[in-house]
């Protein structure tokens, strides 16, 4: 794996999606075998009638948080920005900031909520690594709260420079949206209506949930001269007992677990990391990358990923890397919508 460019691709900025379709299961969905590599385009209504009566679908239950937070430095009135990743055990915030000029710790900015500043103030009190800081809101109001109330939709760079719109608030939130700790939303599983999940029902294909909270790293590019060196961060995730148990049933029965988005199949790896599928809960820093040996996960939706980033050779490593190069360069030339509010394609 000494070759960056074989995860690499150039695409048409008119290809990445700024607003999801009027109705989710819409997009398209190109859908591609493994075995004798065939692709064909199909759109993600389809589903009941591209999986069989047996399988299981795992999708992620996490709820993206609105993380995104603005506010002025007290000492300056300089603007701040602040995106939350997450709590320390002791309660302090883990955080990125983007100001003009040094900050000095401790220090102290002041949220905004709209045009409108709020009372509460937020100190910075340390710089870590990776750019990170801890901070701590002047407020006994609990974190998801205050985010509930000051925050924004973390939206990623490439749609509208991450400049959220109100619709966004339910637009980038599945259907199965309940355990609040995702800075960005687990993409395939935006595609998903309580119509479609009738359906799905109906054609005895049933679903089960997995909690995997997605962070920034996820989605951050490669940088290291191979994939080897890159550092794989750690998410939390969690599968019960009662899910791996159904699932254990499902393949002993013949039927297919379908990973629906890459973070499913990251839990999923990580709980059969021992050989067999097991309830499981903790941090996982699991780098699925060609070549991996799959133990868990049968077939796989996923959304088109940026390049050079764990996400593409995660699903490399599943469909191989020349079907995966091979149906990115088809996906371009059917002009299919690429990133989080994308189009999708199916790995059988």
């Amino acid at each position: 794996m000494s070759d960056p460019e074989w995860f690499d691709y150039t695409l048409p900025p008119h290809l990445i999606a700024q607003q999801p379709v009027a109705k989710r299961s819409d997009a398209r969905l190109m859908v591609m075998r493994r075995r004798g590599g065939e692709i064909v385009h199909r759109h993600v209504r389809d589903l009941p009638e591209l999986l069989r009566a047996g399988d299981a679908l795992v999708t992620n239950n996490t709820r993206v948080v609105p993380a995104r937070v603005l506010g002025y430095r007290v000492a300056t009135r300089g603007r701040w920005e602040g995106l939350f990743l997450s709590l320390t055990a002791g309660g302090e915030w883990r955080m990125l900031c983007k100001t003009r000029g040094r900050l000095h710790p401790p220090e102290a900015v002041r949220l905004v909520t709209h045009e409108a500043a709020d009372d509460i103030r937020l100190w910075l009190l340390e710089q870590t690594g990776d750019g990170e800081w801890l901070a701590r809101p002047e407020t006994d109001e609990s974190p998801l709260s205050l985010l509930e109330r000051l925050g924004r939709v973390p939206l990623p760079p490439y749609i509208r420079k991450g400049q959220m719109v109100e619709s966004d608030r339910a637009n980038y939130q599945t259907v199965f949206a309940a355990v609040p700790g995702a800075v960005a939303a687990p993409t395939a599983g935006l595609h998903f209506t309580p119509e479609l999940l009738s359906r799905l029902t109906a054609a005895s294909i049933h679903v089960h949930e997995v909690t995997l909270h997605v962070g920034l790293d996820t989605f951050r590019p490669i940088t290291a001269a191979t994939p080897d060196q890159h550092k794989m961060h750690s998410e939390w995730g969690e599968i019960r007992e009662e899910a791996a148990a159904a699932l254990r049933a499902c393949r002993a029965a013949g039927g297919r677990v379908v990973a629906v988005g890459t973070t499913s199949v990251r839990v999923l790896e990580t709980a059969a990391l021992g050989g067999e599928l097991r309830g499981w809960s903790g941090g996982t820093n699991l780098f699925i990358r060609p070549p991996y040996a799959f133990r868990a996960v049968d077939a796989l939706m996923t959304n088109f990923h940026l390049p050079r980033t764990t996400l593409l050779l995660l699903v490399s490593a599943f469909a191989g890397p020349e079907l995966i190069r091979r149906a990115y360069e088809e996906a371009i030339r059917e002009q299919y919508r690429f990133y989080s509010y994308g189009d999708a394609m199916l790995i059988l």
